[in-house]
C-alpha cells in the first residue's frame, strides 16, 4: 500500500472526521505536480511555484502555487489543531482555488491527483451533480471513500495474514515498518476430509486470539483461478479461511465508517516486489533473508526486524528447510507492500 505522516491514536481518528478531513485535503489537495492549487488552464493565472512546509502532510515540502495573498503562516500552526474547523485552516484565496476546482473539474482532471484516482474521482463529480456545488471544504468529506482513504493512510500499525493449506501465519508491522510481531500456527483440521466448519472456526478462532491490536487486519486475497478445476479444493479451502477471518475479525461499526478488514491481491504484493514470472508468483524468501540481514548490517534498513525474531527466524527461509516458512515470508511481504503503496 512507511515512515509518512505523524501518528494519531487510533481513537481519536474514528472520533475526529473533521481532523481526517484536514489531512486529506492536506496530503491530496495541496500536493504534488497535480496539485488542486495548480494553474487551471483557462480560469487562473500564472504563478511561480514554490514550498509550503506542513507538519500534518507526508513530506515536509510540499508544491504550491505562490499566490499573492497566500499566507504561509497557515501551514503547521493551524493544520495541528484537529478540533479547528477545516475550512480556517486555509487563506480566503486557498479555499476559493480548491473548492473552484472541486467543483469545476472533470473526472479525468480530478483523477490527475494521485489520491483521487478511480471511485473517488467518479463520486466527487456524482455527489456534487446530485446535491449542487461544494460551499465549503467540510462539505467536500461527505463525498464516499475519501474518509475511508484517509483512514488507511493514517493507520499506525496492521496485521498482515496469509493463509496456506495448513497454517495460518500473520505479521503485525507499525508505520515505520518495524516488525512488532511474526509468527505462524498449524491449523490441524485444515484440508482434512469433508472441510467440516466447526472444525475450521476452532482452528481460525484460536490463532485470532493470539492477534495484537492493529488499526487494520489485512487478509490475503489468493489468485488462484477457478478455471483451474485440479486445484478447486485449495481454492475452496482458501476462500473458507478468507470469509471465515472477514467474519470474526469485522466488529459492528457505523454506518460511513471504515472498514476494519482489507483484502489485498496475492498478485500486487508480487509484482511490487517483481515475482512474478509468467502468469505464477514465486517465492520471496530470498527477498525476506536480504531483509533480515539488512536490519543488522544497515543503519536505514528496508524493514527494522527487533534482534529475537531474527534469531527466530534466521534459518526459516532456507532452502533447504524442512518446514520452509512461505506463509511467514508472505505475511511479511504483504505488509511491507501495504505501507510502502501508501507512501508513493
Amino acid at each position: 500500500m512507511h515512515g509518512a505522516m505523524s501518528y494519531i491514536r487510533k481513537t481519536e481518528l474514528w472520533r475526529s472526521n473533521m481532523w481526517i478531513g484536514k489531512r486529506l485535503l492536506s496530503s491530496v489537495l495541496l500536493k504534488g505536480h497535480y496539485s488542486l492549487f495548480c494553474r487551471s488552464p483557462s480560469s487562473l493565472p500564472e504563478y511561480e511555484l514554490r514550498f509550503l512546509h506542513c507538519t500534518c502532510c507526508r513530506r515536509s515540502r510540499i508544491a504550491i502555487s505562490g499566490l499573492d495573498t497566500l499566507d504561509a503562516s497557515v501551514s503547521s500552526e493551524l493544520c495541528q489543531e484537529k478540533d479547528k474547523p477545516m475550512d480556517s485552516c486555509y487563506t480566503a484565496a486557498q479555499r476559493a482555488v480548491i473548492l473552484q476546482r472541486l467543483n469545476t473539474a472533470t473526472e479525468s482532471e480530478l483523477e490527475q491527483v494521485k489520491l483521487l484516482r478511480g471511485r473517488k474521482a467518479v463520486n466527487i463529480v456524482k455527489y456534487r451533480t446530485a446535491h449542487g456545488p461544494f460551499n465549503s471544504l467540510e462539505s467536500v468529506m461527505n463525498v464516499p471513500l475519501l474518509k475511508h482513504k484517509s483512514a488507511v493512510i493514517d493507520a499506525s500499525s496492521i496485521v498482515s495474514i496469509v493463509c496456506g493449506t495448513n497454517k495460518i501465519a500473520w505479521t503485525h508491522m507499525g508505520r515505520a515498518r518495524t516488525v512488532l510481531d511474526w509468527q505462524q500456527a498449524e491449523c490441524k483440521s485444515f484440508m482434512k476430509g469433508m472441510y467440516m466448519a466447526s472444525d475450521y472456526l476452532e482452528d481460525i478462532s484460536t490463532v485470532i486470539s493470539s492477534f495484537p491490536p492493529a488499526d487494520f487486519f489485512l487478509v490475503e486475497k489468493p489468485s488462484i483461478s477457478p478455471q483451474n478445476t485440479s486445484l478447486y479444493p485449495v481454492l475452496v479451502h482458501l476462500r473458507t479461511v478468507e470469509a471465515m477471518l472477514f467474519a470474526l475479525l469485522t466488529p459492528a461499526r457505523d454506518p460511513g465508517s471504515p472498514p476494519k478488514v482489507l483484502n489485498m491481491m496475492r498478485t500486487a504484493v508480487g509484482r511490487h516486489f517483481n515475482l512474478i514470472v509468467g502468469d505464477c508468483r514465486t517465492s520471496g524468501a530470498e527477498i525476506v533473508r536480504k531483509m533480515m540481514t539488512e536490519s543488522v548490517m544497515k543503519q536505514d534498513p528496508r524493514v527494522l526486524f527487533p534482534h529475537d525474531l531474527v534469531l527466530k527466524h534466521r534459518n526459516s527461509f532456507q532452502m533447504s528447510s524442512r518446514n520452509r516458512g512461505e506463509e511467514l515470508c508472505d505475511a511479511l511481504l504483504q505488509a511491507v507492500t501495504f505501507f510502502e503503496l501508501l507512501r508513493e
